[in-house]
């Protein structure tokens, strides 16, 4: 964080919440309000050997620390910004005979540099890690048990040879840990890949309707001069216009859910009581629950049903993925749908999450028409409902205008891929590879358009060539996450 960034915002003491953080002058939607390298990451236990140990992108192959033989790097560049942070981590890995779980290696990494720079304020850092909330005393039965094995096992992996630490502060760093760990994607943003600690980040508090986003940035060493090299952040981007003075906000879990549920989950996840605006006054539950506005409405018994059936046909089709049963999938999507359509109004989530499910898989199967027309009455629904630059509608509009496109429904793919586009550049900023991604995508629906505008029969005639000619793309299998999360916890 430079020392102009960290002169924009300003820590106080939000009413009700503790510690925010609040703007000291003007943003505008898009604006980087301020970037953070994180006081710590490390890669997930089950991905360790497909994503660099440094920059966080997943690469087809990479360089294996020769010493440990467990930290994994994009090349020499990567390899030599990580020194610092491994160095210790490598010794103690060859010792201890195994690398230990994430959690550990991530407690590690803190205490580690709580050893080189003591524990007050880190540059840029506008708290320290001890003035971190641990939440420790709101643990129940089963999170005190994983702390107490978490602790037991630290102390296996700490060197003798290391500064020693009291249980109750390591303790404390665990409680940071896992109360504040914050979820780190891979270059595409698509799939959660690490957790990191970023102490400026901590004090953002949340809101269901927030004016602030939080995206995550891998840096770029790939510039020919290490000066211009970029490192790994996040970056806290402002959603709306922001007065000086306001609190700066971002959203911890998804809002397509209704308040109560999202209530429930914060308060499970992150031990406090949402007093948000939109959930105080329940705004949108009654979109998120809307039943058809035919002229015989549906009874509540019979809304009721159909929710049940929703929520069962949900718990099957999960399993149904795990095990990659797709077109059993499909079935029961079709199947659900049609229960719901005569009863459930068009913003209502059990709808939008077949719709979802449904698009998604149908694109993966190269079923692409039956996908858009899916696709198309999910978006509208979104629209609706979030917020107009949530980074998750601008993904969704995404894949529904990639969807729309595969299925040569150029006017309309190109559409959402312009509306999506115009979101992720606020969300994600131009440099990021999505929004880039966008960009190519954006440039060759809007020739493909021009050429359908100009001669259709020409433009399906060369489509239908091209298609002949070259594989068509496979869409990414459907995974079983939603997005990553804002802050990494254990469900």
């Amino acid at each position: 964080m430079t020392k102009g960034e960290m002169e924009s915002v300003e820590v106080f003491t939000s009413e009700g919440k503790g510690r925010g953080l609040k703007a000291q002058k003007e943003f505008l939607p898009g604006d980087v309000i301020f970037a953070e390298p994180a006081y710590a990451a490390v890669v997930f236990d089950s991905l360790t050997h497909v994503i660099c140990h440094t920059c966080f992108k997943r690469q087809e192959r990479l360089h294996r620390c020769g010493q440990c033989k467990f930290a994994h790097y994009c090349d020499r560049t990567c390899q030599r910004a990580a020194w610092l942070n491994h160095k210790n981590e490598c010794s103690a890995i060859k010792k201890h005979g195994k690398a230990p779980t994430e959690n550990i290696r991530l407690a590690a990494r803190i205490m580690w540099k709580i050893e080189r720079e003591g524990s007050g304020l880190s540059e840029g850092c506008l708290v320290s890690i001890d003035d971190l909330q641990n939440h420790v005393d709101n643990f129940g039965e089963e999170e005190k048990k994983e702390l107490h094995a978490d602790v037991q096992s630290f102390l296996e992996f700490w060197p003798p040879q290391s500064q020693q630490f009291g249980m109750q502060y390591i303790s404390h760093v665990f409680g940071v840990v896992c109360c504040n760990g914050f979820t780190l994607s891979d270059q595409r943003g698509l799939q959660a890949v690490g957790v990191g600690i970023f102490p400026n980040l901590c004090q953002v508090n949340h809101d269901c309707w927030p004016n602030c986003t939080v995206i995550f940035n891998n840096g770029n060493h790939e510039a020919v001069r290490s000066m211009f090299h970029t490192q790994m952040r996040i970056e806290l981007r402002a959603l709306s216009k922001i007065s000086p003075g306001d609190e700066l906000s971002v959203s911890y879990v998804d809002f397509l859910n209704v308040s109560e549920e999202r209530r429930k989950q914060l308060k499970k996840q992150y031990y406090f009581d949402c007093a948000c605006e939109h959930c105080k006054k329940q705004i949108k539950d009654d979109l998120m629950l809307a039943v058809k506005q035919a002229e015989s409405k549906p009874s509540a018994e019979t809304v009721k049903e159909v929710v049940q059936f929703s929520k069962d046909t949900l718990e099957k089709i999960n399993k149904a993925r795990m095990e990659g049963l797709y077109h059993e999938v499909v079935k029961m999507c079709r199947e659900c749908l049609k229960k719901q359509e005569p009863v459930l109004g068009d913003t209502n989530i059990y709808l939008l999450r077949i719709l979802s499910i449904a698009s998604e898989v149908l694109s993966y199967l190269q079923m692409f028409e039956e996908a858009a027309d899916y696709a198309k009455k999910m978006v509208d629904g979104y629209m609706k409902i979030y917020h107009p630059n949530n980074a998750q509608l601008g993904m969704a509009l995404m894949r529904a205008g990639v969807t729309h496109w595969h299925a040569g429904l150029i006017e309309a793919g190109h559409g959402l891929i312009c509306k999506a586009y115009a979101i992720l550049l606020i969300t994600h900023g131009p440099s990021h590879p999505i929004t880039k991604d966008l960009e190519v995508m954006r440039v060759q629906t809007e020739m493909e358009l021009r050429m359908f505008q100009q001669n259709e029969f020409m433009y399906y005639k060369m489509r239908e060539a091209a298609l002949k000619n070259q594989k068509i793309q496979v869409m990414p299998e459907p995974s079983n996450e939603t997005s990553p999360g804002l802050f990494h916890k254990k469900e």
